[in-house]
């Protein structure tokens, strides 16, 4: 089932997200949704706060990336099969020199930034059947798999840029909340505050 993907502006998208375990509910269920969710939306990756859920599930289809030919060889096969779900994730650590991509989110249509991370990640994370994993991700794979992590910890890919840019965005990110934007996904707008 395609889910609605929570708007800029929605409070669920601030908050830390919390740890599940084997018995959270229709878990199944909610990671095939997930994923069908984020595939109908052409992403290439999704948080469950995205859905309104804050816990500590995202998933990434690093895939799309593959035909990049400004890509090593090497880079092209880490992304090719790259579909990973990651529960209860915490990243270990970050390292190298920071480089600039241009991102953009589902929940944040139209926007898109050039945002620095680090190229090299140390995650460890849980898959669909709670088997532990312990993984060094670089590159682009690294990169989506970041974006994802911050939604878990309640940041957003506009909160990394310069004072300068965000303002650049204000209005767009006002008219993203406030539901004044046509996209072809479906999408949940936060709540108008109601005048006492």
């Amino acid at each position: 089932m395609i889910l609605p993907i929570v708007a800029y502006g929605d409070p669920v998208l601030r908050k830390e997200a919390k740890e599940i375990d084997a018995d959270y509910p229709k878990l199944d269920e909610l990671i095939e949704n997930m994923y069908e969710t984020m595939y109908a939306a052409r992403g290439v990756g999704l948080a469950a706060p995205q859905i309104g859920l804050p816990i500590r599930i995202f998933l990434v289809d690093a895939s799309p990336f593959a035909d990049d030919e400004d890509l090593t060889e090497e880079e092209r096969k880490q992304l090719e099969g790259f579909k990973k779900t990651f529960i209860n994730a915490c990243i270990l650590e970050e390292s190298g020199d920071e480089w600039a991509f241009n991102e953009g989110c589902l929940s944040i249509p139209e926007v898109r930034e050039d945002v620095f991370r680090q190229p090299e990640i140390v995650i460890e994370y849980e898959d669909e059947n709670f088997k532990t994993h312990k993984e060094t991700l670089s590159g682009i794979a690294a990169r989506i798999v970041q974006h994802e992590y911050d939604h878990i910890e309640g940041i957003l890919f506009t909160d990394k840029l310069s004072p300068l840019k965000k303002r650049l965005i204000k209005s767009k990110l006002s008219k993203i909340s406030a539901g004044k934007i046509s996209i072809d996904y479906r999408m949940r707008f936060p709540k108008a505050k109601k005048k006492r």
